[in-house]
């Protein structure tokens, strides 16, 4: 089901929350909520409502409206509430902007292990984690990509700095506009809209990201492909569907018969284009699987843990795969407590996309977010292991990067438990938090509100989950290609046991042995993925389909 089209009825709500016997003004959309999700300890029991406030004036503007909600909300349900001060201190109408109040959320709560916010990333003034989506407003981009739900309106591919002289195709979706000009992954790109000089600097990075991530109809490339051959493409912007597919193939590894899929998004239409993968797998005798996600966001937690229970030993099946924690707050919710919360406004609809009659519940009418259980210890949030198909792994591989995010990582701890799993590539984006959008005005409103943790408990990667072995990926070679730097460890792994390699090896595997003095940092690295990665969704949607 689409992100969209379960929102129904979004009719302006203005509704009123009693917090301490002082109503606030509340603007919200009667809209459908989805789940995110990830990682964080759990914060102190404090109450979250504001204790000194001022009423808000029946001549508040809409935006002031808006302001308010924003802040409300986010006192009762931010994973890190009891770091918010109260509605007067903060005062959320003095912000110019709904995004510089959400930055200004976001930067309360700190991370002990560094000393920073959770949401913040160096050099950015903007949260890590949290984000708008305007859905009615054709003047502010969308930060929640559509691609997750199999259908997207681009260009269809992604580009990065080989080096800082290098600018190549890093993916290119089947079917897409891109791909039906010729793009490849590993094309070098010599001239975007006329321009030559790609070198790596500021400025490029932000003619690139307007060029290939922004507004414009179209984009004209000159490229060089893997033949050699240099073309000229003018790439239209179009409607088509995501296939996060990329690549499958089977290796010899010595004895051992090596599965390898390079998966890009977890889409919600990818159920049997999956399920056929693993099942050829199967098929082939794989007995050992190299998962691609260096650059998968995340998307649907259902479509998690399908892969998931493809992987898994069939002997963890009923056992638990991963919990959701959410606030204190939310998880000791009272009758009382319920009755008065925000979440009362966001209906929770059933299968069909419809509101659930439900004239006991909080709201007397229908179905609503209130009417949850938010206990970890509730079966709602407790996911177990279902084992399908009929592949039998010994050891899973993971490429991994920087952009590797929320459901990737949230695949990659639930299997750790349970079987042998190594992770290759850097250290990947750390999103172990989740979160619903909440509708306010013309917006959703998306931040952190639960974590998740694996059958042992293990959550909390903040800072990313780090790797066995440690490489830069070659953008120069195809999908597929075993002198790929990064799928070359893995088969190595496969035939040896080592990512070691002798003298001869080494030299096939060129992130290691040619010498790039141009070659960017790895914190340049993660600074351009950010600006151009734009088609990548990070998050982790789950469809709380409970009926009542």
């Amino acid at each position: 089901m689409s992100l969209y089209n379960v929102y129904r009825n979004n009719t302006t709500n203005i509704h009123m929350k009693k917090i301490k016997n002082i109503h606030f003004v509340v603007l919200a959309f009667l809209g459908f909520s989805i789940f995110v999700s990830c990682k964080k300890s759990t914060p102190n029991p404090v109450d979250p409502t504001p204790t000194t406030t001022p009423t808000p004036t029946a001549t508040a503007t809409r935006d002031e409206l808006t302001k308010d909600s924003i802040f409300l909300y986010s006192k009762e349900l931010y994973y890190w509430y009891n770091s918010l001060p109260t509605y007067a201190a903060f005062n959320p109408r003095g912000y110019s902007s709904n995004e510089t109040e959400l930055y200004a959320i976001t930067q309360f709560s700190k991370d002990p292990s560094t000393g920073r916010p959770y949401e913040y990333v160096s050099g950015y003034a903007e949260p890590k984690y949290s984000f708008f989506d305007y859905v009615t407003t054709a003047a502010k981009t969308s930060a929640l990509k559509a691609d997750v739900n199999g259908t997207a309106n681009d260009y269809g591919f992604s580009v990065m700095y080989n080096n800082t002289t290098d600018l190549r195709v890093k993916y290119v979706y089947p079917g897409s506009p891109a791909a039906q000009q010729g793009l490849t992954r590993g094309c070098k790109i010599t001239a975007v809209n006329g321009r030559t000089d790609l070198t790596y600097n500021n400025s490029n990075v932000t003619f690139l990201n307007d060029a290939i991530f922004g507004t414009n109809a179209s984009v004209t490339l000159t490229f060089v492909n893997l033949a050699n051959e240099t073309k000229t493409a003018t790439v239209t912007n179009a409607t088509y569907t995501v296939k996060p597919i990329l690549y499958t193939g089977t290796y010899t590894a010595g004895t051992k018969k090596v599965g390898y899929i390079v998966f890009n998004t977890f889409t919600n239409n990818a159920t049997a284009d999956i399920n056929a993968a693993f099942a050829n797998f199967a098929t082939q005798g794989v007995t050992e699987l190299i998962v691609d996600l260096r650059y998968n966001g995340g998307g649907y937690v259902s479509t998690a843990t399908q892969i998931i229970n493809l992987a898994a030993p069939a002997a963890e099946t009923g056992n638990t795969m991963f919990t959701y924690y959410y606030n204190d707050y939310l998880q000791n919710l009272t009758t009382a407590q319920r009755s008065t919360s925000i979440l009362v406004n966001q209906p929770l609809l059933d299968a069909d996309g419809k509101l659930q009659t439900f004239t006991t519940g909080v709201n007397k009418k229908y179905a609503t977010y209130a009417d949850l259980d938010y206990r970890s210890t509730s079966a709602d949030n407790i996911e177990k292991f279902a084992k399908s198909g009929s592949l039998n792994l010994s050891r899973v591989y993971f490429i991994v990067g920087s952009g590797t995010a929320s459901a990737s990582e949230l695949t990659i701890n639930s299997l750790k438990p349970v079987m042998d799993v190594k992770l290759i590539g850097t250290t990947t984006y750390g999103k172990p938090v989740g979160f619903f959008p909440i509708r306010i005005d013309k917006l959703d409103m998306y931040i952190p509100e639960f974590e998740t943790k694996n059958k042992n408990g293990v959550g909390g990667y903040y800072s990313g989950l780090t790797v066995d072995k440690s490489s830069s990926e070659d953008l120069t070679k195809a999908w597929g290609d075993e002198s790929e730097t990064l799928l070359g460890y893995a088969l190595l792994y496969a035939r040896t046991g080592s990512f070691v390699a002798t003298p001869a090896k080494t030299a096939s595997l060129n992130a290691t042995s040619t010498v790039m003095p141009s070659k960017l940092s790895s914190a340049e690295i993660k600074s351009v993925e950010l600006s151009l990665d734009q088609n990548s969704f990070k998050g982790m949607v789950k469809m709380p389909f409970k009926k009542f």
